[in-house]
């Protein structure tokens, strides 16, 4: 069974994360084209696993277009793939801190992934940083 590996990372911290399973590949998407909510006084502490930041960025139209575009190309690979006896896909969402954004992009990807029979492990890179 294929697993998707889902990491965010901050592209000003860790850069992009190198494939652990040793495929080499996957799918590193760029967050940093989405309203930074961490410009924002009362969102800098928080992270993308908060309410308010995630309904900051839900409250976007380019965040779901962007979530939409992304996704898509992961399930269309994952079929592949998973038709192909893969097991790992990795896929990376970044930002510039790796807190907000990109934290938003991965716990969203799992839950609509998982929605569709896929098994999701989550990793967020620079968590330590910002919990």
């Amino acid at each position: 069974m294929l697993t998707i590996n889902l990491l965010s990372f901050g592209y000003h911290r860790s850069g992009i994360p190198a494939d652990a399973s040793g495929n080499g590949g996957g799918f590193v998407f760029d967050a940093r084209c989405l309203p930074n909510p961490g410009r924002e006084a009362r969102y800098r502490e928080r992270s993308g696993l908060d309410d308010d930041v995630r309904s900051y960025l839900e409250a976007r139209p380019e965040t779901a277009t962007f979530l939409s575009h992304a996704i898509a190309m992961v399930e269309h690979a994952a079929r592949l793939y998973d038709a192909r006896g893969f097991e790992h896909l990795q896929v990376s969402f970044g930002c510039t801190g790796g807190q907000h954004r990109s934290v938003f992009c991965v716990e969203y990807a799992a839950r609509m992934l998982r929605t569709h029979g896929y098994q999701c492990e989550i990793t967020h890179t620079e968590r330590e940083r910002w919990q």
